[in-house]
C-alpha cells in the first residue's frame, strides 16, 4: 500500500475498461496458464473455433466495445502514456510473506477447486450413467406398455371383428327371411282374392241353391284363415324392420368401435417402435401436461365390452325372430293348405250332390214327362168314354120319353119301363163318373205340368250352380300358389 500523502505514480497508467465486465491481458493470462498447460498456446487458444467469432469481429471495427482485444491493444500502445517507475512503492505495496501466504492461499484454492471439480466430474459420469440406465429402463418400460397395449387393443380388434363379422352374417341371414315374409305376404293376395270372388260367384245361385252350405262356411273360414295369417306376418314383418334397425346400429357400433381400435393400434403401433434414431422425432414442448384422455383401462374395456354384449344380444334376438318368422312361414302355409284342401273337399262334395240332385232330377223330369203322356192319353179316353156313354144315355132317355106319348093305361110302369129308369141312372151315374175322373185327369195333368215346369227350372238351377261351381270357381283354384311360395323361396 502506499503511504499517506504520498505521490501516485504510473502504476495504473495503463486505461482501465469502461465495461463492467473486465477481461484480462492476453500476456498475463498466458503467464496465469503457461505452467497448468505447457504445450498450449493461449494466445492462439483465443482464437480456437469455439471464440464467438462474430463478437470479436464487431469489436475489432468497433473499439469502444472490446478494448482489449488484439486490435484495440494495437491502437492503445501508440496512444498510451510512458510508463514511470516509483521505487519507493515497490517496497511499500506487500510483504514476502503476503506473497508467500497469497501464494499457499492460491495453491490450496487451486488443490480445492481441482478436488471439487474431480469429484464433481465423477459424480458427474456416475449420475450421468445412472440416469441414462434409468431413461433407458424407463423407455424400456414404455415400449413394454405399448406393446402390451398393442395386445390389448389386437385382442378386442379380434373379438369386435368376430363379432361384426357374425353380426353382418345375423343381418344378411334376417334381411332374407324379411323379403321372403314380404313375398309370402304378397302371394298371399292370390289365394284371398279367389277365395272371395268364389264367395262373390256363389252369390249368383238361384233359387233354392242360394243356400249356406259347407262351402261357403268353408270359404269364410279361408278367408278368415288367410286374413289372419297376413296379419300374423305383417306384425313379424314389423319386429324384423325394427330389429334390422336395432342389428345395424348394433353393427355401426361395431365399426366405430373398430375403426377407432385400427388408428389406435396404427398410432400405438408406431410409438411402440419409435427408437432415439428414428425419424420424426422431435420436442413438443408441454405436452405432458396435456391429458387428453377420456377412458381408463377399466372404462375402456368396458366400453368394447359393452358394445360386443349388445351386439350378441341383438344377434340373439335376431335369430329367435328370424326362426319364429321361418316358422310362422311354415305354419302359416300348411294353414292355408289345409284349409284350401278342406274347401276343394267341400266343393268336390257339393258338386257330386248337385250332380247326384241334377241327374235324379232329370229322372223324375223324363217320368213326369212318360206321366203327362200317359195322363193326356187317360183324359182323351176318358172324354172318349163319356162321348160314348152319352149316346147310351140319349137311347135310353129317347125311350123313356117316346113311352110316356103310350094312350091311358097303356101308360104302365112295366119291368121295361123301371130298367129304363134304372139305365138313365146307372149311364147317367156312368158319365158323373167319368166327368169326375176326367175332371180329376185334367187337375193331375196340371200338377204334372206344374211339377215338370218346376223340375226344369231346379235343373236350370243345378246346372247354374254346377257351372260356377265347377267351371268358374274350381278353374280359379287350380292357380293356388304352391307351398314353396308360401313360404317365401320363389
Amino acid at each position: 500500500m502506499e503511504p499517506l500523502g504520498s505521490t501516485l505514480t504510473a502504476t495504473y497508467a495503463r486505461p482501465q475498461p469502461a465495461s463492467a465486465s473486465f477481461l484480462p491481458a492476453i500476456g498475463t493470462m498466458a503467464s496465469s496458464y503457461r505452467d497448468k498447460f505447457p504445450h498450449r498456446n493461449l494466445t492462439h487458444s483465443l482464437s480456437l473455433p469455439w471464440r464467438p467469432n462474430t463478437y470479436y469481429k464487431t469489436a475489432s471495427n468497433y473499439l469502444n466495445l472490446a478494448p482489449y482485444c488484439t486490435r484495440a491493444q494495437k491502437v492503445c500502445e501508440s496512444t498510451m502514456l510512458p510508463f514511470v517507475s516509483n521505487r519507493t512503492t515497490l517496497f511499500t505495496r506487500y510483504s514476502p510473506d503476503d506473497w508467500y501466504q497469497s501464494n499457499l492461499v492460491n495453491y490450496q484454492e487451486s488443490t480445492c477447486s481441482r478436488h471439487n471439480s474431480e469429484r464433481l466430474r465423477v459424480d458427474t459420469s456416475r449420475l450421468i450413467q445412472d440416469k441414462y440406465q434409468q431413461i433407458r429402463k424407463i423407455q424400456a418400460d414404455s415400449t413394454q406398455n405399448l406393446g402390451e397395449r398393442v395386445n390389448d387393443i389386437s385382442f378386442w380388434k379380434s373379438e369386435i371383428t368376430h363379432e361384426l363379422d357374425e353380426m353382418i352374417g345375423e343381418t344378411n341371414a334376417l334381411t332374407d327371411v324379411k323379403k321372403r315374409l314380404e313375398r309370402a305376404l304378397t302371394e298371399m293376395e292370390a289365394p284371398l282374392q279367389v277365395a272371395r270372388e268364389c264367395l262373390f260367384h256363389r252369390e249368383k245361385r238361384m233359387g233354392i241353391d242360394l243356400v249356406h252350405d259347407e262351402v261357403e262356411k268353408e270359404l269364410l273360414t279361408e278367408v278368415d284363415t288367410i286374413l289372419c295369417c297376413q296379419e300374423r306376418m305383417r306384425r313379424h314383418l314389423d319386429k324384423a324392420i325394427a330389429q334390422l334397425a336395432s342389428d345395424r346400429a348394433a353393427q355401426h357400433e361395431l365399426e366405430k368401435d373398430l375403426n377407432d381400435k385400427q388408428a389406435a393400434l396404427r398410432i400405438d403401433d408406431k410409438c411402440k417402435h419409435l427408437r432415439n434414431t428414428s425419424e420424426g422425432v422431435g420436442y413438443f414442448r408441454g405436452v405432458e401436461r396435456v391429458d387428453a384422455t377420456v377412458s381408463v383401462p377399466e372404462s375402456w374395456a368396458k366400453f368394447t365390452d359393452d358394445n360386443i354384449l349388445r351386439s350378441q344380444s341383438e344377434r340373439a334376438a335376431s335369430a329367435k325372430l328370424r326362426e319364429d318368422t321361418e316358422n310362422l312361414l311354415v305354419v302359416t302355409a300348411n294353414e292355408m293348405w289345409n284349409q284350401f284342401n278342406k274347401v276343394n273337399l267341400a266343393f268336390t262334395n257339393r258338386i257330386a250332390e248337385t250332380a247326384d240332385a241334377k241327374n235324379k232330377i232329370h229322372i223324375h223330369l223324363s217320368k213326369t214327362l212318360q206321366e203327362i203322356f200317359q195322363t193326356e192319353m187317360t183324359v182323351e179316353s176318358i172324354k172318349k168314354a163319356i162321348k160314348e156313354k152319352s149316346a147310351f144315355l140319349k137311347v135310353a132317355q129317347t125311350r123313356l120319353d117316346e113311352r110316356t106319348r103310350r094312350p091311358n093305361i097303356e101308360l104302365c110302369r112295366d119291368m121295361a119301363q123301371l130298367r129304363l129308369v134304372n139305365e138313365v141312372y146307372e149311364v147317367d151315374d156312368t158319365i158323373q163318373t167319368l166327368q169326375q175322373r176326367l175332371r180329376d185327369s185334367e187337375d193331375s195333368l196340371q200338377s204334372l205340368v206344374h211339377t215338370k215346369a218346376a223340375m226344369e227350372h231346379d235343373l236350370a238351377v243345378k246346372a247354374n250352380t254346377l257351372y260356377i261351381d265347377q267351371e268358374k270357381c274350381m278353374s280359379m283354384r287350380r292357380s293356388y300358389p304352391s307351398t314353396l311360395r308360401l313360404i317365401g323361396f320363389c
